[in-house]
């Protein structure tokens, strides 16, 4: 019974250390040098769907959360 407590706890403490896994982005995909947080971007609703696959507003959006391509329209909801 005690070799079963331990191993459970060993277990347990084993599996708190795992991390999530980090989101993946396509190689190239974000500028970190064209993020600019202060820019002003016209407020048309004209969707782009970046190469991260996150839809934004408008291609000014885009540019300044530091997309570097993106394609007409909103991105396809994937399961």
């Amino acid at each position: 019974m005690k070799r079963l407590s331990v191993s459970l706890f060993a277990i347990t403490c084993l599996a708190f250390q795992c991390k999530a896994p980090e989101p993946t982005t396509v190689a190239g995909c974000i500028d970190k040098s064209k993020i600019n947080p202060e820019a002003a971007c016209y407020m048309i609703y004209d969707p782009v769907c970046g190469c991260d696959n996150k839809t934004y507003s408008n291609d000014c959006v885009a540019l300044n959360n530091g997309v570097t391509k993106w394609t007409e329209g909103e991105c396809e909801v994937r399961d």
